[in-house]
Protein backbone atom coordinates (compact mmCIF):
# COMPACT_ATOMS: atom_id res chain seq x y z
CA UNK A 1 0.00 0.00 0.00
CA UNK A 2 2.70 2.47 0.75
CA UNK A 3 4.86 1.83 -2.44
CA UNK A 4 1.62 2.82 -4.03
CA UNK A 5 1.25 5.86 -2.56
CA UNK A 6 4.48 6.20 -3.17
CA UNK A 7 3.82 5.60 -6.89
CA UNK A 8 1.42 8.70 -7.32
CA UNK A 9 2.35 10.96 -5.00
CA UNK A 10 2.58 13.20 -7.66
CA UNK A 11 -1.12 13.39 -7.36
CA UNK A 12 -1.12 14.71 -3.62
CA UNK A 13 -1.16 18.11 -1.81
CA UNK A 14 -0.24 16.62 1.67
CA UNK A 15 0.40 12.70 2.58
CA UNK A 16 -0.46 11.89 6.39
CA UNK A 17 0.78 8.85 7.64
CA UNK A 18 -0.45 7.27 11.15
CA UNK A 19 2.02 4.07 10.10
CA UNK A 20 4.21 4.64 13.34
CA UNK A 21 7.60 4.49 11.21
CA UNK A 22 7.37 2.35 8.61
CA UNK A 23 6.83 4.40 5.92
CA UNK A 24 10.48 6.84 6.59
CA UNK A 25 12.79 5.28 4.09
CA UNK A 26 10.14 5.57 1.23
CA UNK A 27 8.72 8.76 1.75
CA UNK A 28 12.37 10.24 3.20
CA UNK A 29 12.70 12.11 -0.62
CA UNK A 30 9.14 13.40 -0.28
CA UNK A 31 9.29 14.79 3.09
CA UNK A 32 8.20 18.43 2.17
CA UNK A 33 4.65 17.18 1.33
CA UNK A 34 4.13 14.54 4.55
CA UNK A 35 3.15 14.44 7.99
CA UNK A 36 3.45 11.92 10.01
CA UNK A 37 1.34 11.48 13.47
CA UNK A 38 3.26 9.87 16.01
CA UNK A 39 0.90 7.62 18.24
CA UNK A 40 2.79 5.34 20.83
CA UNK A 41 5.31 5.91 23.88
CA UNK A 42 8.73 7.74 22.30
CA UNK A 43 10.92 6.59 25.12
CA UNK A 44 12.04 3.55 23.84
CA UNK A 45 15.89 2.83 22.62
CA UNK A 46 15.70 2.43 19.02
CA UNK A 47 13.70 5.30 18.41
CA UNK A 48 16.28 8.35 18.96
CA UNK A 49 18.71 6.61 15.64
CA UNK A 50 15.48 6.25 13.77
CA UNK A 51 14.63 10.08 14.12
CA UNK A 52 18.30 11.01 13.53
CA UNK A 53 18.75 9.15 10.57
CA UNK A 54 15.07 11.09 9.24
CA UNK A 55 15.57 14.35 10.57
CA UNK A 56 13.42 16.27 7.55
CA UNK A 57 10.09 14.03 8.11
CA UNK A 58 7.60 16.79 9.66
CA UNK A 59 5.91 14.87 13.23
CA UNK A 60 3.30 15.74 14.80
CA UNK A 61 2.07 14.70 18.47
CA UNK A 62 -0.97 13.73 20.16
CA UNK A 63 -0.18 15.50 23.20
CA UNK A 64 2.82 17.61 24.21
CA UNK A 65 4.37 15.29 27.07
CA UNK A 66 4.78 12.47 24.08
CA UNK A 67 7.41 14.37 22.70
CA UNK A 68 9.30 14.81 25.92
CA UNK A 69 11.88 11.56 25.02
CA UNK A 70 12.47 13.24 21.87
CA UNK A 71 12.56 17.19 21.89
CA UNK A 72 15.12 17.91 19.29
CA UNK A 73 12.63 16.16 16.43
CA UNK A 74 11.04 17.63 13.81
CA UNK A 75 8.12 18.46 15.59
CA UNK A 76 5.60 20.70 14.08
CA UNK A 77 2.31 20.50 15.89
CA UNK A 78 0.22 18.92 18.57
CA UNK A 79 -3.27 17.51 17.82
CA UNK A 80 -4.94 16.45 20.55
CA UNK A 81 -7.27 13.15 19.42
CA UNK A 82 -11.13 13.96 18.53
CA UNK A 83 -14.47 12.52 18.61
CA UNK A 84 -17.96 13.01 16.78
CA UNK A 85 -19.79 14.89 19.32
CA UNK A 86 -22.87 12.21 18.38
CA UNK A 87 -21.30 9.18 19.09
CA UNK A 88 -22.14 9.37 22.51
CA UNK A 89 -24.75 11.04 24.85
CA UNK A 90 -24.26 12.80 28.15
CA UNK A 91 -25.15 9.88 30.73
CA UNK A 92 -26.68 10.43 33.88
CA UNK A 93 -24.07 8.49 36.47
CA UNK A 94 -26.96 6.60 37.84
CA UNK A 95 -25.48 3.17 38.15
CA UNK A 96 -23.78 3.42 41.54
CA UNK A 97 -20.52 2.01 40.42
CA UNK A 98 -16.77 3.34 39.37
CA UNK A 99 -15.81 2.10 35.93
CA UNK A 100 -12.41 0.91 34.15
CA UNK A 101 -11.84 0.38 30.87
CA UNK A 102 -8.82 -0.56 29.04
CA UNK A 103 -6.64 -3.60 28.86
CA UNK A 104 -5.38 -5.79 31.50
CA UNK A 105 -1.52 -4.83 31.86
CA UNK A 106 0.84 -3.68 34.61
CA UNK A 107 0.72 -0.07 33.12
CA UNK A 108 -2.96 0.49 32.57
CA UNK A 109 -3.55 -0.22 36.64
CA UNK A 110 -5.83 -1.83 37.34
CA UNK A 111 -4.97 -3.27 40.54
CA UNK A 112 -4.73 0.04 42.02
CA UNK A 113 -8.28 0.64 40.18
CA UNK A 114 -9.50 -2.17 42.63
CA UNK A 115 -7.93 -0.96 45.57
CA UNK A 116 -9.01 2.37 44.90
CA UNK A 117 -12.79 1.19 44.49
CA UNK A 118 -12.49 -0.85 47.40
CA UNK A 119 -11.54 1.32 50.02
CA UNK A 120 -14.23 3.83 48.74
CA UNK A 121 -16.76 1.37 49.45
CA UNK A 122 -18.22 1.90 46.21
CA UNK A 123 -18.44 -1.02 43.73
CA UNK A 124 -15.97 -1.41 40.47
CA UNK A 125 -17.11 -2.51 37.44
CA UNK A 126 -14.18 -3.20 34.64
CA UNK A 127 -14.52 -3.54 31.12
CA UNK A 128 -10.96 -4.59 29.76
CA UNK A 129 -8.93 -7.55 27.79
CA UNK A 130 -6.48 -9.47 28.21
CA UNK A 131 -3.80 -9.89 25.65
CA UNK A 132 -1.62 -12.84 25.12
CA UNK A 133 1.64 -10.75 26.06
CA UNK A 134 -0.14 -9.71 29.44
CA UNK A 135 -1.90 -13.24 30.00
CA UNK A 136 0.88 -14.42 32.33
CA UNK A 137 0.69 -10.86 34.82
CA UNK A 138 -3.63 -11.53 34.68
CA UNK A 139 -3.04 -15.08 35.98
CA UNK A 140 -0.56 -14.62 38.38
CA UNK A 141 -2.04 -10.36 39.56
CA UNK A 142 -5.07 -10.01 38.47
CA UNK A 143 -7.22 -12.93 38.49
CA UNK A 144 -7.60 -13.63 41.91
CA UNK A 145 -8.13 -9.73 42.47
CA UNK A 146 -11.47 -10.02 40.46
CA UNK A 147 -12.81 -11.93 42.80
CA UNK A 148 -12.85 -9.77 45.35
CA UNK A 149 -15.95 -7.96 47.08
CA UNK A 150 -17.36 -5.72 44.85
CA UNK A 151 -15.04 -6.11 41.45
CA UNK A 152 -17.67 -7.61 38.81
CA UNK A 153 -15.81 -8.02 35.64
CA UNK A 154 -17.25 -7.73 32.54
CA UNK A 155 -14.43 -8.58 29.88
CA UNK A 156 -14.01 -6.77 26.73
CA UNK A 157 -16.73 -4.24 25.24
CA UNK A 158 -16.98 -2.50 21.66
CA UNK A 159 -18.03 0.89 20.83
CA UNK A 160 -21.11 0.78 20.98
CA UNK A 161 -21.50 -0.63 24.38
CA UNK A 162 -19.11 2.26 26.04
CA UNK A 163 -21.63 4.72 26.13
CA UNK A 164 -23.86 2.85 28.45
CA UNK A 165 -21.26 1.51 30.24
CA UNK A 166 -19.93 4.64 30.82
CA UNK A 167 -22.64 7.28 30.96
CA UNK A 168 -24.10 5.15 34.19
CA UNK A 169 -20.84 5.15 36.12
CA UNK A 170 -20.00 7.84 38.80
CA UNK A 171 -16.78 8.04 37.86
CA UNK A 172 -13.89 6.48 35.30
CA UNK A 173 -10.81 5.26 37.02
CA UNK A 174 -7.66 5.70 35.23
CA UNK A 175 -4.41 4.89 37.60
CA UNK A 176 -1.95 4.78 34.94
CA UNK A 177 1.94 3.79 35.89
CA UNK A 178 3.75 4.78 32.33
CA UNK A 179 4.24 8.08 30.13
CA UNK A 180 0.43 7.60 28.42
CA UNK A 181 0.81 9.41 25.10
CA UNK A 182 -3.25 10.56 25.18
CA UNK A 183 -5.78 8.16 26.93
CA UNK A 184 -8.90 7.97 24.51
CA UNK A 185 -10.66 6.53 27.08
CA UNK A 186 -10.36 9.80 29.18
CA UNK A 187 -12.31 11.98 26.79
CA UNK A 188 -14.58 8.63 25.70
CA UNK A 189 -15.91 9.33 29.32
CA UNK A 190 -16.08 12.86 29.03
CA UNK A 191 -18.17 12.78 26.26
CA UNK A 192 -20.65 10.20 28.01
CA UNK A 193 -20.38 13.47 31.30
CA UNK A 194 -18.79 11.65 33.27
CA UNK A 195 -15.94 12.81 35.37
CA UNK A 196 -12.30 11.37 35.38
CA UNK A 197 -9.65 10.23 38.27
CA UNK A 198 -6.32 10.25 36.72
CA UNK A 199 -2.89 9.41 37.84
CA UNK A 200 -0.18 12.50 37.16
CA UNK A 201 1.36 10.90 34.17
CA UNK A 202 2.55 11.72 30.69
CA UNK A 203 -0.45 13.48 29.08
CA UNK A 204 -3.02 13.14 31.84
CA UNK A 205 -2.56 17.02 33.05
CA UNK A 206 -2.96 17.97 29.31
CA UNK A 207 -5.80 16.14 28.83
CA UNK A 208 -7.69 16.14 32.44
CA UNK A 209 -9.00 19.70 33.15
CA UNK A 210 -8.53 19.43 36.84
CA UNK A 211 -11.78 20.51 39.17
CA UNK A 212 -13.99 20.41 35.28
CA UNK A 213 -13.64 17.47 34.03
CA UNK A 214 -12.15 15.69 37.07
CA UNK A 215 -9.73 15.47 39.65
CA UNK A 216 -5.86 14.63 38.84
CA UNK A 217 -4.11 12.46 41.91
CA UNK A 218 -0.52 11.30 42.38
CA UNK A 219 -1.48 8.40 44.94
CA UNK A 220 -4.28 5.82 45.41
CA UNK A 221 -4.90 7.54 48.91
CA UNK A 222 -5.63 10.76 46.81
CA UNK A 223 -7.74 9.17 44.51
CA UNK A 224 -9.74 7.25 47.52
CA UNK A 225 -10.07 11.00 48.60
CA UNK A 226 -11.06 12.39 45.23
CA UNK A 227 -13.93 10.41 44.83
CA UNK A 228 -16.51 11.94 46.04
CA UNK A 229 -15.26 15.34 44.89
CA UNK A 230 -15.17 13.66 41.35
CA UNK A 231 -18.70 12.81 41.48
CA UNK A 232 -20.22 15.85 43.00
CA UNK A 233 -18.51 17.65 39.45
CA UNK A 234 -21.10 18.97 37.23
CA UNK A 235 -21.71 16.18 34.43
CA UNK A 236 -23.48 18.84 32.07
CA UNK A 237 -19.81 20.90 32.26
CA UNK A 238 -17.86 17.65 31.13
CA UNK A 239 -20.06 17.49 28.56
CA UNK A 240 -19.38 21.15 27.25
CA UNK A 241 -15.41 21.23 27.77
CA UNK A 242 -15.31 17.66 25.63
CA UNK A 243 -17.43 19.54 23.12
CA UNK A 244 -15.09 22.32 22.89
CA UNK A 245 -12.04 20.82 23.17
CA UNK A 246 -11.97 17.03 22.13
CA UNK A 247 -14.90 16.91 19.12
CA UNK A 248 -13.64 15.69 15.94
CA UNK A 249 -14.52 18.81 14.23
CA UNK A 250 -11.37 20.84 15.96
CA UNK A 251 -9.26 17.92 15.69
CA UNK A 252 -10.14 18.27 11.76
CA UNK A 253 -9.58 21.94 11.57
CA UNK A 254 -6.23 21.61 13.63
CA UNK A 255 -5.18 19.02 11.01
CA UNK A 256 -5.72 21.13 8.41
CA UNK A 257 -3.65 24.38 9.62
CA UNK A 258 -0.84 21.92 10.27
CA UNK A 259 -0.96 20.86 6.77
CA UNK A 260 -0.71 24.60 5.72
CA UNK A 261 1.86 24.78 8.29
CA UNK A 262 3.78 22.33 6.87
CA UNK A 263 3.74 23.50 3.43
CA UNK A 264 4.62 27.01 3.92
CA UNK A 265 7.65 25.61 6.08
CA UNK A 266 8.26 23.16 3.67
CA UNK A 267 8.74 25.97 0.72
CA UNK A 268 10.89 27.87 3.15
CA UNK A 269 13.13 25.33 3.41
CA UNK A 270 13.34 24.49 -0.16
CA UNK A 271 14.16 28.18 -1.36
CA UNK A 272 16.86 27.85 1.54
CA UNK A 273 18.21 24.82 0.37
CA UNK A 274 18.10 25.59 -3.23
CA UNK A 275 19.69 29.04 -2.57
CA UNK A 276 22.12 27.39 -0.38
CA UNK A 277 23.18 24.49 -2.77
CA UNK A 278 23.25 27.32 -5.78
CA UNK A 279 26.09 29.48 -4.01
CA UNK A 280 27.63 26.09 -2.95
CA UNK A 281 27.63 25.45 -6.67
CA UNK A 282 29.46 28.83 -7.92
CA UNK A 283 31.97 28.52 -5.21
CA UNK A 284 32.81 25.08 -6.62
CA UNK A 285 32.87 26.06 -10.05
CA UNK A 286 35.45 29.20 -8.96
Amino acid sequence: MLNRVARTAEAFDMMHFHADFLHFPLFAPLWRKTLSTTHGRLDLPDLPPLFREFPTMPLVSISNAQRSPLPWANWCGTVYHGLPTDLYAPGPGGGGYLAFIGRICPEKGVDKAIKIAQRAGIPLKIAAKVDKADLDYYNDRIRGLLKGPGVEFIGEIGDHEKGEFLGAAMALLFPIDWPEPFGLVTIEAMANATPVIAFRRGSVPEIVDDGVTGLIVDSIDEAVAAVSQAISLDRRAIRRRFEERFSVQRMARDYVELYGDVLRRSSVNAVVLSTTTRAAERRDAA
